[in-house]
């Protein structure tokens, strides 16, 4: 602090001062603090997969908000007194919780350097009240900067050993940045609720939550969006893959563990149906969860003997089991090594009492529910030779969920090929009809705001009769990767591109109406400043072509240009996709007539 500064902070009247700390210490002694869990929601199933503790001090109260609570405490070095009061009463209810559900509480990283730190002491209290560790998050909530990460990490450490998980709290904003993700490698990543807000309408925003997403499923980190406050914000999360969420709109924070209402599930059941059409054809949206064959199969803890596991794999004829503790993976064991390593003279005397941990694959490749499969059949494949073939373990929620072969990845991924070849267009591989017309049902039949544009070639048929079928083609490959790259421009994550047929493409987006006049603007300025490579040089200069009509009338046309229409709104208002096709086509008609490149929009009003 400068001095300037300092001559205008005015210290309080000692009897304000005396009274603030005589409130705060009666707040500890009589323990006035309550609890308010708000639900943190699978964005994929719409199921809870845990609670955040939320602490207040009394209510009508100076103290009522934690932040005042924290820093008075940091003010009068009473900050572990205070963090273990939130735990006390944070954990009261923890057995209210389900097995596989968390309670995620809030860490003061300045609790750790306080000399009454004491390692085991949340541990004899859940003791006490007959809670389980592997049921808490411990969220570390960066109020101010962690300055020492070497002895942060042993403390985390001695945690994680308990079987507590670790969460970083507002990552985006204050010190919750990337050298906190890369020292402390937590299990879950909840991201701060400025980047949330109005994401729908922010593509830089949407671009970095999707590169956390990206990071975060090949890292086995799951991803919560904090401060989820619309519709259209929880649409394009779900669209851009984030794991899990919480916010007002999913419930606000309660007195008890409260679930989310039937709507707010079915709107969730109902993005990520858009989504999975939306996204179909691509593998990125195909997840190795779906190749678990055995969910939830039995595992043994590292210190079960080699003989014991031995003889279950033989009995139940298992090729391979998961070593967890904590319900959480620490190796694999694959028969074929274990009977190596127990074989020969020495093998079994050896090995038979020693605890698996001394022979089992210390390193297994772990992945998450919801990666994508080819992401990992690409890490399967950078393994060593000798554990290329070994089982892939995936985790949900970071616990145990089941093991997935090579053979079954293998088999995924010559069946892709062989049905994404039947859904996709031959000419420009985009996707076709059936995948087109599940993504306009999905739309009318959800709440929701969007844009349907329809483009097509303007003279095309001239074209294709001047100049033949193969530079036909040619100029529409040209101008579906000018459309893939435009959308991907304006709508980086959220655009769906389709190819009717011949020359026409169907757009999906979700964004302002500004948003979708650029899109369509872009795409005809580049397809008139792209058009003249498919011209000759005498076509070029007159601007024009001569053929016959479809009558067979020798006419003078325009060079071909682009027609552009679009449908906003919500769509849901058509009632059906053929209503919808109906109304793209009428106005597709209307575009055309103009006889030049041109594009019209319309938003839309309730179906007659």
């Amino acid at each position: 602090m400068d001095m300037a500064t300092a001559d205008m902070v005015t210290s309080p009247p000692i009897g304000d001062y005396e009274t603030d700390v005589l409130t705060f210490q009666q707040i500890l002694e009589q323990g006035n603090i309550s609890t308010r869990y708000q639900p943190i929601v699978n964005l994929k199933t719409g199921d809870i997969i845990g609670y955040e503790a939320l602490s207040r001090g009394p209510m009508d109260s100076e103290y009522y908000s934690p932040l005042a609570l924290i820093d008075k405490a940091h003010e009068l070095g009473l900050v572990w007194e205070l963090e273990m009061l939130f735990r006390q009463r944070a954990l009261e209810h923890i057995n209210a919780l389900q097995s596989d559900q968390y309670m995620f509480i809030n860490v003061d990283p300045d609790v750790i350097k306080t000399n009454e730190f004491k390692s085991g002491l949340t541990r004899e209290y859940l003791d006490f009240i007959g809670g389980k560790e592997t049921n808490i998050v411990f969220e570390i909530t960066e109020r101010t900067a962690i300055t020492d990460y070497e002895m942060f990490q042993r403390v985390l450490e001695n945690y994680r050993k308990q079987g507590y998980q670790i969460a970083i709290d507002d990552v985006g904003a204050g010190y919750s940045g990337l050298r906190s993700i890369t020292e402390i490698r937590p299990n879950f990543i909840k991201i701060d609720m400025d980047l949330i807000r109005n994401i729908d309408k922010d593509f830089f925003k949407q671009a970095l939550i999707k590169a956390f997403v990206e990071t975060a499923t090949t890292t086995n980190i799951t991803i919560i969006a904090e401060g989820i406050e619309t519709k259209e914000e929880l649409k394009t999360l779900i669209l851009l893959g984030v794991h899990a969420g919480q916010g007002f709109l999913l419930q606000q924070p309660q007195l008890l563990f409260t679930g989310i209402s039937n709507v707010i599930k079915q709107k969730i059941y109902d993005y990520n149906h858009i989504s999975f059409n939306l996204n179909q054809f691509s593998q990125a949206y195909h997840y190795i969860s779906n190749l678990v064959n055995a969910p939830k199969e039995t595992t043994f803890e590292s210190m079960t003997s080699c003989e014991t596991i031995r003889n279950y794999m033989e009995k139940e004829c298992l090729r391979r089991v998961c070593i967890c503790d904590h319900e959480q993976p620490v190796g694999i064991v694959m028969k074929h090594n274990l009977d190596a390593t127990m074989s020969g003279k020495y093998g079994y005397a050896v090995f038979s009492n020693r605890p698996i941990e001394r022979i089992m694959n210390r390193k297994p490749l772990v992945v998450d529910y919801y990666t994508p499969i080819n992401v990992v059949a690409k890490l399967a494949m950078g393994r060593c030779d000798d554990e290329i073939f070994d089982d892939v373990v995936v985790t949900q929620s970071s616990q145990f969920f089941g093991l997935v072969s090579m053979k079954n990845i293998f088999e995924y991924t010559l069946m892709y090929e062989k049905n994404s070849a039947k859904e996709q267009n031959p000419l420009t591989g985009l996707p076709g009809n059936t995948i087109i017309n599940r993504v306009l049902t999905d739309l009318v039949n959800s709440e929701s705001q969007a844009c349907v544009m329809y483009v097509d070639i303007n003279e095309f048929k001239v074209y294709n009769d001047v100049y033949g079928f193969e530079k036909g083609d040619v100029m529409i490959k040209s101008l579906a990767e000018m459309i893939k790259s435009e959308a991907g421009q304006v709508f980086p994550q959220t655009a769906f591109v389709g190819h009717i047929g011949g020359d026409d493409f169907l757009i999906v987006c979700s964004g302002s109406d500004v948003s979708y006049e650029m899109l369509a603007n872009r795409i005809i300025k580049r397809f008139g400043s792209e058009r003249a490579a498919f011209f000759s040089k005498e076509h070029n200069a007159h601007h024009q072509i001569v053929s016959e009509d479809r009558y067979g009338i020798t006419r003078t046309f325009s060079l071909t240009s682009l027609s552009i229409s679009g449908i906003f709104g919500d769509l849901s208002s058509y009632k059906t996709s053929e209503r919808l096709s109906e109304a793209l086509a009428k106005l597709k008609k209307i575009v055309k007539k103009k006889g030049e490149s041109a594009s019209i929009f319309i938003n839309c009003t309730p179906a007659s």
